[in-house]
């Protein structure tokens, strides 16, 4: 009886073992959400704040110009707002086990435009995406998360490239595989920083003064388990970054 009373007592400590160090990845992670939050809202917040200070003053015809200018930026910083948001959210239903791949009809010939249209107000001056589909007109995996991890990935290309740059985004279907490729000629990640990627919150060092999460490629990541996919990341410092993702698909005919 003693031998099981002790052996029980072990399995408990055990067990309040893993509690605990999961309760203190819990604490961790709300901090970081508070720490990460603030700093990246100030920004937007800012801008907004200022453009309308700024458009109060414009009050006559002539300065119609000016409205718009500030009026574009206030519609960027509340686009930026809510694409920090929209990835707080997406980390805490993939926590909670809120999202599933729901596989349906996705025509890969109206959603690289549609995605490519999604991220024009991110574009930089003289920057271009080219697009490329081959392979099958329709295919069946989950619209939306495809949707979201091409969006992710086009809106880091574009925010880590220069003015007058080429993103290019490739799709090809083959034995089964959606393989889609985003490459860019932008600043690059270095071999160290690449071994953390896709871990909530990290942000590589030579990009730390451009504003982002470190959520982007985690959440792409966990997508990518929903749908039985998988990503690969080549980067060079200075050179650019290409990164491919492929999925299994079903090609189911008409009937």
């Amino acid at each position: 009886a003693l031998l099981v009373t002790l052996k029980q007592l072990e399995q408990h400590s055990r067990k309040l073992a893993l509690a605990l160090t999961a309760e203190q990845e819990l604490g961790e992670l709300k901090s970081r959400f508070v720490s990460m939050a603030s700093h990246e809202f100030r920004t937007p917040l800012t801008v907004v704040l200022t453009s309308v200070e700024l458009i109060a003053d414009y009050a006559t015809t002539a300065q119609q110009s000016q409205r718009l200018k500030h009026v574009q930026r206030i519609r960027g910083a509340v686009t930026n707002l809510n694409n920090i948001l929209e990835e707080f959210l997406s980390v805490g239903r993939i926590e909670e086990g809120k999202v599933l791949a729901c596989p349906a009809p996705v025509s890969l010939n109206m959603l690289l435009p549609d995605t490519v249209a999604d991220v024009q107000g991110l574009l930089k001056p003289g920057q271009t995406i080219v697009e490329e589909v081959s392979g099958p007109d329709t295919i069946w995996l989950d619209t939306s998360l495809l949707r979201k991890i091409l969006v992710n990935l086009l809106s880091n290309a574009l925010k880590y490239s220069g003015q007058n740059s080429v993103v290019r985004m490739r799709a090809v279907c083959a034995d089964g595989q959606l393989i889609l490729t985003v490459q860019d000629h932008g600043v690059g990640i270095s071999a160290e920083d690449q071994e953390h990627l896709f871990e909530r919150f990290f942000r590589a060092r030579n990009v730390t003064t451009v504003p982002g999460t470190g959520l982007g490629l985690y959440i792409i990541g966990r997508y990518l388990e929903l749908m039985n996919g998988t990503i690969a990341l080549h980067s060079t410092l200075g050179v650019g970054t290409t990164v491919t993702i492929t999925i299994p698909y079903e090609n189911y005919s008409a009937d």
